[in-house]
Formats: C-alpha cells, sequence, structure tokens
C-alpha cells in the first residue's frame, strides 16, 4: 500500500466499472476512503465488494440535480469533507450529425457537461483546502472524429471549465484540471449499441491508428488521476493530461 492519499476521503463519480473502478482501487492502495457513485445498485455494491477497504458507494445518476445535491449532503454526513473529486462519469453515442436526436443529445449534455457542472458547484461547501478535482475529459475535445460530433462537443466543454474554475477555485486552493484519455479498452464499448462482433473490429481499428498500435487501459488512466489528485501535482492547475500513446502528437 502507497500512501499517496493517506487520511484523504476522495470521490470518484462512475467508480463502479471501467477507468472509475480502476481510480477508485488505485486510490485506495494509496491510503484514500474511496467514495464512489454509479447508476444501478447491484453494481455499485459489486464494486465496493472489489474496491475493498473502507470503500463506500453510492446510487447517483450524474446528470440527475435532484441526485447531486443529496450526493454531496450525504457523504458529508456520513463520512465529512472531501479531498479529491475526480469527475469520471459519462455517456457516448456515436452516430452521424443528421440522426443525431434531441434526446440522444440532452442525455450526453446533461451528463457530460451539466451535471459534471453542478457537481462540482455542489461539492464545493464539502471540499478541503488544498483539495484536487479532476474531470474526465477525452481526446474528442482536440480532435475531429466522425461521428462524434455531440459527444467531442461535451468533452470540449468540459475541457474549458477546466481552466475556467482553475481560475475561479484557487482563492480556495483548490486545483482544478482534467484528463483526456485516447482511445481505453473498457467496459464502454459493449454498451454503445454496436452490432454483435463489431465493437472488437473497432478497438483493433483504434489500435492500428494509434502510434503505440494498441488501446490504453483503465489502469493507465487511473496512474494520470492519481498524479493529478496528489501532491506530486501541486504546481499544476488547468491543464488537460493527455493520456493518448501518441495520438494526437504522432
Amino acid at each position: 500500500m502507497g500512501n499517496k492519499l493517506a487520511g484523504k476521503v476522495a470521490v470518484i463519480t462512475g467508480g463502479n466499472s471501467g477507468i472509475g473502478l480502476a481510480t477508485a482501487k488505485l486510490f485506495q492502495t494509496e491510503g484514500a476512503t474511496v467514495v464512489i457513485t454509479g447508476r444501478r445498485q447491484e453494481a455499485v455494491n459489486s464494486a465496493v465488494k472489489e474496491i475493498e477497504g473502507s470503500s463506500i458507494g453510492f446510487v447517483s445518476d450524474a446528470g440527475n440535480m435532484t441526485d447531486i445535491q443529496a450526493l454531496y449532503e450525504n457523504i458529508h454526513t456520513k463520512i465529512g469533507k472531501i479531498d479529491v473529486l475526480f469527475l469520471n462519469a459519462g455517456v457516448a453515442t456515436f452516430g452521424p450529425f443528421t440522426s443525431m436526436d434531441e434526446a440522444t443529445f440532452d442525455q450526453m449534455v446533461n451528463v457530460n457537461f451539466k451535471g459534471l457542472f453542478f457537481n462540482v458547484q455542489k461539492a464545493l461547501p464539502y471540499l478541503n483546502e488544498g483539495a484536487s478535482v479532476v474531470f474526465n475529459s477525452s481526446i474528442a475535445d482536440q480532435k475531429g472524429f466522425p461521428a462524434t460530433n455531440v459527444y467531442a462537443a461535451t468533452k470540449a466543454a468540459v475541457r474549458s471549465l477546466a481552466r475556467t474554475l482553475a481560475g475561479e477555485l484557487f482563492e480556495h486552493k483548490i486545483r482544478v484540471n482534467s484528463i483526456a484519455p485516447g482511445p481505453i479498452d473498457t467496459p464502454i464499448f459493449d454498451k454503445l449499441g454496436f452490432p454483435e462482433g463489431a465493437s472488437g473490429e473497432i478497438k483493433e481499428g483504434f489500435a492500428k491508428e494509434n502510434p503505440m498500435k494498441r488501446m490504453g487501459t483503465s489502469e493507465e488512466i487511473a496512474k494520470a488521476a492519481l498524479f493529478l489528485a496528489s501532491d506530486d501535482s501541486s504546481y499544476i492547475m488547468g491543464i488537460d493530461l493527455t493520456v493518448d500513446g501518441g495520438m494526437t502528437q504522432l
């Protein structure tokens, strides 16, 4: 067990699978009391058992304003102040611009941007001085990938918010940064509605396009989140840390 987050309380939205779960496990081994959220009680309970330690889980929809308000009140009542806030929860639907409907548009905006914005606002009274806030953005905030229209726009908004809130919240000695993952092999590929077998082909395509000739892992993003959450990054704020195997650079 490490000690980079010893004695800290870390909240991770969407911590029941993929990047969120890998980060929760790493934060726990580094000494944090980990709080995760998810939309399904069964998934949250399973993840808490997997994380072990003193972790705790809440059912909370990252795009629901009532859930967001209740979440931080419950965390404060049961655990206390927060030192690390990793806003990882997100949704993605890909498709041509011409076929994107309003309901899909609203869902991505509500979870990926509006919900993230209000998570910070509602958490702020419960953040300790010196807290670290980390957003999960995407290299879609830098690239013009076809069929990512609404998703990419929400992630560009997240990246912009990391900058503006870094300036606004530093008066509270709170640092705000974001992580921009490239293609990461997570369970989300099985939830995007692709035809059977198509997700494997899409992953192969991403791997071939990547300079490292592979997709990244959730554990690699978790290490970047730990860096931004801990004092290792004490002189860093407002950045969008790209973790993509060189995909945006080479």
